[in-house]
């Protein structure tokens, strides 16, 4: 599909390029003509543009192996709708910041609709919600978002057999309206409320994350402006926060309810630099009243980053662009991913960790690349104890391959390989187990989240084909899953897996899985995803079991 743009030229124009191609000439002609009054015409010239593919109206998170490739030209109004951040905007506008943004957005606010103030650029029956000017200048206004999702899914043995009953089906309803008040070019207001149900037959789990009366997830206040050549702001209230590696923390996507968080932030944009630095508690979402989620003082996410616009450089004679993030993220938190498995049962307590880290990421004509690595110190403090026991682990993850950007599947084919740290259970020594308590991107690993990305290897070759002019994207990934440490635990998105016998040996097991994402229109999506998790011998043994997995979700959105 184009989509015609138009640009208005006078006709001094005209007389300004003949003077540069034939200097003096313009000036003759003055002198050979009688003056007569300058009639000024327009001229209008149309230019094509492609529009954004429509798979990317609602582009997931990972820089590499996006069902296509978008081109810079794409990027802007009335296509995409990433804000004012130059360089940072380039493919899916990640780099930026503000978490993946197409015509729709993970995070509502990230989206610029300030475009809409020419009317004659509406070409939606959801638009007029979209900008809504206040005052006659049109500097102030308000913008509306929303998201209805409708999940169900079928497990046949839950998280290995470990939790719930067996053949489980479980369905999920959650809702997302969010409105954005603009007060001039500096200040904003976001407000985004939520509520969210479950059920189902052999259902299990449905806690605060799934349920949810309705209440506010998001509210705070924005200052923006240029400052020492930067894009600029402060953002204070309860919000959002993706600027991270999605395999580190991401947006809690497999329940119902999002992570949300209360503090402060502060961003600076630069043409090729940009930082990022943040102080935060997590929303506790328990309550069982409307409008009571109060802050977890208890969990905290703090820290910065920097990103910086690597130079262009070429391989094989394609140009590569490509950007560099480091970062630093503190954590602090409880709950049963802050465990120390024992020989029998485990240990309560609250884990501090510093992760200190780089991306590495990229894209060519034929080529998409991330590297990246952490390490994780701090400590472990048992419950009702004075005692710290220092953490020290790492992970390495990084995802390559190759894509045929002229083949109409746009077929992308490449190979994902992550790394995370393991110890002995235990409490002797460092706990050298990485964690990652707050909910990376569920399909990064694995979509059924039986393993959580701790005292594992991971090897799984990456196959995607986006036909039919890009409605449609299906993926395949094969991943083989290992124990870093073999003496140490198997752990779920819960905890640590408990065995009733002894579990011998590395090897896991594999997770076949393949997605379809269809993009019915600009509003309406639906997902659907199928895994099959194959236990290894050993685990069989030791009372894991294997067991299918399918999920639908269908996602409407404005």
């Amino acid at each position: 599909m184009l989509r015609q743009r138009s640009y208005r030229n006078r006709s001094f124009l005209a007389l300004m390029a003949l003077e540069i191609c034939a200097p003096g000439l313009s000036a003759a002609a003055d002198t050979s003509l009688p003056e007569k009054p300058t009639v000024q015409t327009e001229e209008w010239i149309h230019v094509s543009t492609k529009e954004r593919p429509p798979i990317q109206n609602y582009p997931h998170a990972g820089v590499v192996g996006q069902p296509r490739r978008v081109l810079a030209s794409q990027n802007h109004a009335p296509q995409g709708r990433q804000g004012p951040w130059g360089a940072f905007s380039y493919g899916n506008g990640e780099s930026a910041g503000f978490g993946p943004v197409g015509r729709y957005g993970v995070a509502p606010w990230a989206e610029d609709w300030s475009f809409l103030r020419d009317r004659s650029r509406r070409d939606d029956p959801f638009d007029p919600l979209k900008f809504i000017a206040l005052n006659d200048a049109k500097t102030i206004w308000l913008s509306f978002s929303g998201e209805t999702r409708l999940r169900n899914w079928y497990e046949e043995t839950p998280f290995l057999g470990k939790k719930g009953g067996s053949n489980s089906g479980r369905f999920g309803v959650r809702n997302l309206y969010g409105a954005d008040l603009h007060l001039g070019e500096h200040v904003r207001l976001f407000g985004q409320l939520i509520n969210a149900d479950a059920g189902g037959w052999k259902g299990f789990g449905y806690n605060s994350t799934y349920r949810k009366r309705l209440d506010l997830q998001q509210a705070f206040i924005e200052f923006k402006g240029k400052l020492a050549g930067a894009q600029t702001g402060f953002m204070f209230g309860r919000q959002q926060f993706l600027d991270a590696p999605s395999y580190v923390l991401y947006n809690r996507e497999t329940p119902n309810v999002p992570l949300s968080w209360n503090g402060g932030r502060i961003y600076a944009i630069w043409p090729n630099i940009r930082v990022d630095a943040f102080d935060f508690v997590q929303t506790k979402t328990d309550a069982r009243l409307m409008f009571h989620d109060t802050e977890d003082y208890g969990t905290r996410l703090y820290g910065g980053d920097i990103t910086a616009l690597v130079p262009q450089f070429s391989i094989g004679g394609e140009t590569v662009h490509s950007f560099l993030d480091i970062f630093y993220y503190g954590y602090r938190y409880g709950g049963s991913l802050s465990v120390v498995p024992l020989a029998s049962g485990a240990m309560k307590g609250t884990s501090s960790r510093g992760n200190v880290g780089f991306r590495w990421y990229g894209t060519a004509a034929s080529f998409e690349y991330s590297f990246g690595g952490l390490y994780q110190d701090g400590t472990f403090q048992k419950s009702g104890s004075e005692h710290k026991t220092a953490v020290q682990a790492y992970s390495v993850n990084t995802i390559m391959g190759y894509r045929h950007t002229p083949s109409p599947l746009h077929p992308f084919i490449g190979v994902q390989a992550d790394l995370y740290s393991g110890g002995a259970n235990g409490t002797d020594g460092p706990v050298r187990t990485y964690m990652a308590p707050f909910n990376p991107q569920t399909n990064y690993l694995d979509t059924t989240t039986y393993i959580q990305p701790s005292n594992l290897v991971s090897l799984s070759p990456v196959l995607s084909v986006t036909p039919w002019k890009g409605f449609a994207s299906i993926q395949f990934k094969v991943p083989f899953m290992w124990r870093e440490n073999a003496d140490g635990a198997i752990w779920s998105s819960s905890g640590p897996y408990t065995f009733s016998k002894i579990y011998h040996g590395g090897y896991i097991g594999v997770v076949p899985q393949a997605s379809l994402k269809l993009q019915l229109n600009r509003h309406l999506t639906w997902q659907i995803y199928g895994a099959r998790f194959m236990a290894s011998n050993g685990l069989r043994a030791a009372g894991g079991k294997s067991g299918s997995y399918a999920q639908s979700n269908v996602v409407f959105r404005f």
